[in-house]
């Protein structure tokens, strides 16, 4: 019994994981930045959304304007930031500090406006149960769910169905080539980290709603994601949701067998040990 609510609940968070996965598989596998202030746009869309919930603006608009103004927001940081650095040829090891640095600025500034301390969504009916089974799951869980799933399917589709899908494929693949051909890699990087920057935003409200607000709580969903990109083969979106649900699902079954506070240690060594066999990743062809 217990054990199918642990999987069931491993089922959810990877779920949401798996979006923060696949945004920032986007980003890295098309600007080859490892965008680490992505948790902060991860973090800051939740406070967002309860800032608008606090002064009762209708649900529908407290999540779309965070998703918005998200998205707005890694896009300044793409061409004010990364952009800028380069073209003063700055090195992938001065990019990744400019990214902690801003990463820290926004958890800071995030704790100054708001305090550390944990924030609770105005919402009644998030923590109401449903019974399946054996299983209860409240409706910020079923919502996750269901947002995931749509977000990975979406994603999906706009990769291999849109025009510009197709070229943020081709830049990532070929960047010098798209420069050559006029697909304008610099104008692509834009939009894919503010498309990144969208999708984290709705992990980023919607694991909040269930557990609370706190401005650092951006990080370990980030490092979890990283793990599933790199063990599902950096570029596929359906390696990085994929593992990101056996990574959390893993998680939560060995609950059963040792304390909290090892269970994410051994599970990021199990997938250390994968690494070492299968170092391209799982799904390395699947793009």
């Amino acid at each position: 019994m217990l054990a199918l609510q642990l999987l069931v609940t491993g089922l959810v968070t990877g779920c949401a994981l798996g979006v923060v996965a696949i945004s920032f598989s986007l980003v890295y596998a098309t600007t080859k930045i490892f965008h680490v202030a992505h948790a902060g746009i991860y973090t800051l869309g939740g406070y967002l959304a309860w800032s608008l919930m606090t002064y009762r603006v209708p649900l529908a608009l407290a999540f779309l304007l965070p998703v918005a103004a998200c998205a707005v927001l890694g896009a300044l940081m793409q061409s004010q930031l990364y952009a800028r650095l380069e073209r003063r040829r700055a090195t992938h090891l001065v990019v990744l500090i400019a990214s902690l640095g801003t990463l820290a600025v926004i958890q800071n500034i995030i704790a100054a406006v708001y305090t550390p301390n944990i924030l609770q969504f105005p919402l009644n009916w998030s923590s109401r149960m449903v019974a399946f089974g054996p299983v209860r799951l409240n409706w910020t869980q079923l919502l996750t769910v269901a947002v995931s799933v749509a977000a990975y399917a979406g994603t999906m589709w706009f990769a291999h169905r849109t025009i510009l899908g197709k070229r943020i494929r081709a830049v990532a693949s070929n960047p010098m080539l798209a420069d050559i051909t006029r697909l304008q890699p610099q104008t692509v990087y834009v939009y894919v980290i503010a498309i990144a920057s969208a999708l984290v935003c709705l992990p980023g409200i919607l694991v909040p709603l269930d557990l609370g607000l706190q401005p650092y709580n951006g990080v370990t969903p980030l490092l979890t994601a990283t793990i599933a990109m790199i063990a599902g083969g950096v570029g596929s979106i359906t390696g990085a949701f994929v593992l990101s649900v056996a990574i959390a699902v893993l998680q939560n079954l060995s609950l059963l067998v040792m304390p909290g506070e090892w269970s994410i240690g051994v599970t990021f060594f199990i997938f250390v040990i994968f690494m070492l066999f299968r170092p391209t990743g799982l799904f390395a062809a699947a793009r």
